[in-house]
């Protein structure tokens, strides 16, 4: 057997628990999936996973062989990227996360057009509603809002953005526009649940100064894309990222409230891994990310 194939196959194994979703994934059956996991432990000698009926965990000897199949497999990544120049043709799989509705409106369209002019790239994007933590083996590239994560991973601002609070012409109409942060509590909010935790504490900024509000609510959600619709509908303010909000803004469907505050950083960054910086797939999405989104300020400049 091919021992990146091997490395690879223990890894996937490894981060999935289970004989089933490691067969589905790899698109295998669960009997391939035995017969190569037999195969290893004879080969090697060692059980490497303890067998339920339903999980696997590592034996000793199995979070040894993982550990040392990670630290080799990236070595040779990074052994690929020393012997590659980064303006060499970008070839290979690149997998790309981001949340759920900015990489369905924009992620996955700038993918669709970054393949048409790199088709020797394949491409995987994965949409999820929490952020996922680096190192991962499964992403090379996560799109994330606000504050860059720690020093552990390189974080790359795409483009600025903040957070807007709006609600319809209609709501404001029937309910009058709040003039402060404190105006808000007694105005019914659109809450978007995020990382299993309701966002109901509002942040504003000024002059040095940070006021934090309990907003209500009577409509909460994980999905920006449904409390927007809420919020146009009329049903409340909502606060919630300007690459979302800025064309609504301009067609006059939505109002921008409290502009003479600021709230929470929004801005868009692109973060991986150190190794993956001479990778010439991971630069070159990379750069035209940044390009594409300054285009489109260029282009137009409200859009943000």
């Amino acid at each position: 057997m091919d021992p990146s194939s091997e490395f690879d196959f223990f890894i996937t194994l490894a981060k999935n628990g289970s004989m089933s979703a490691t067969a589905r994934e790899l698109n295998l059956t669960p009997s391939a999936v035995t017969k190569r996991l037999n195969n290893l432990e004879s080969r090697l000698g060692v059980r490497m996973v303890n067998r339920t009926t339903r999980r696997i965990s590592l034996t000793n000897d199995g979070e040894v062989y993982l550990k040392y199949v990670k630290d080799i497999k990236a070595k040779i990544e990074e052994m690929e990227a020393a012997v590659t120049n980064r303006r060499l043709t970008p070839r290979g799989l690149l997998r790309v996360n981001a949340p759920l509705g900015f990489g369905r409106n924009y992620i996955a369209p700038i993918l669709s057009e970054f393949l048409m002019e790199n088709p020797e790239v394949e491409i995987q994007l994965m949409l999820t509603d929490r952020p996922i933590v680096l190192p991962d083996e499964s992403v090379d590239v996560c799109i994330r809002f606000g504050q860059p994560p720690d020093s552990r991973v390189i974080a790359r601002k795409i483009a600025p953005n903040r957070r807007l609070v709006c609600a319809s012409p209609t709501y404001f109409n029937r309910f009058g526009k709040p003039g402060t942060p404190a105006d808000l509590m007694s105005h019914n909010c659109i809450i978007i649940k995020q990382n299993q935790q309701v966002a109901s504490a509002w942040r504003f900024y000024k002059d040095n100064h940070e006021e934090v509000v309990k907003v209500t609510a009577n409509m909460i959600t994980n999905d920006g894309e449904i409390a927007l619709r809420w919020a146009l509908d009329g049903h409340g303010i909502v606060m919630r990222a300007e690459w979302d909000l800025a064309k609504y803004i301009r067609q006059g469907k939505l109002d921008e409230i409290l502009t003479n505050y600021e709230t929470p950083e929004a801005d868009i960054y692109a973060v991986y891994m150190e190794r993956l910086n001479q990778s010439a797939k991971v630069t070159r999405f990379l750069d035209y990310l940044q390009d594409s989104f300054l285009n489109n300020e260029n282009k137009e400049r409200s859009f943000w």
